[in-house]
């Protein structure tokens, strides 16, 4: 179990290290925090390594676009384990720490070891759908300059999906299909209900631009 001790300077050191992203601010890590202790409590896995994995895993993070951006979490994971040192975390704990965040990340693509980094990535996932992901979504793509849909197929019926240019998209690339990525059943569950959520975002969206 977390010792109690730490989770005050976890939250401490995070929020002095958080960039401001939009959609990676401190609300998010306190999100994902949220969520991976509901899974860690559903799945019985160790609290000692989900919460502190949770806490740092966007510790840092290269920008969007940049070339070495898929290698984000494993700068975060170095940098996580050298906080952890710092405060005397306990060292048994550190190597499963390091891997769940590594792991967690979506480009990076890392399967997951152990049954605390599938929970760390489940719940990170989970931020990324449901009516949070749609925020998320439309901040990012708000940030990077897209236009948010296309005039001529605003839902990818005739054409394929790009992200990179109509934020829409990111739906077909991505969110819609995070739900078969889960690995608990606690957060498959969940995944279901916040994927149903997007749906009918996109059927009411559908509605309104047919009109």
């Amino acid at each position: 179990m977390l010792f109690k001790e730490y989770e005050p300077l976890l939250r401490d050191y995070i929020a002095g290290e958080m960039d401001q992203d939009l959609a990676h601010d401190m609300n998010h890590v306190l999100r994902v925090v949220s969520t991976a202790k509901t899974l860690c409590d559903a799945e019985k896995a160790n609290r000692s390594v989900v919460i502190p994995a949770a806490y740092l895993h966007d510790c840092f993070s290269f920008g969007k676009g940049h070339p070495q951006r898929s290698q984000s979490s494993q700068y975060a994971a170095d940098k996580a384990i050298t906080f952890l040192k710092t405060i005397d975390y306990p060292q048994d704990y550190l190597a499963d720490i390091h891997h769940a965040i590594v792991a967690h990340s979506y480009s990076a693509n890392v399967p997951p070891r152990t049954l605390e980094a599938k929970i760390v990535q489940d719940a990170d996932r989970l931020d990324a759908i449901g009516a949070m992901g749609i925020v998320r979504c439309i901040q990012v793509g708000s940030k990077l300059d897209r236009t948010f849909y296309s005039q001529i197929d605003p839902f990818c019926e005739d054409r394929a999906p790009d992200d990179g240019e109509f934020t829409l998209d990111h739906f077909y690339t991505k969110l819609l299909n995070l739900e078969d990525s889960m690995h608990t059943l606690s957060a498959g569950e969940e995944a279901r209900k916040r994927t149903e959520f997007m749906k009918q975002f996109l059927g009411q969206l559908s509605v309104e631009l047919r009109c």
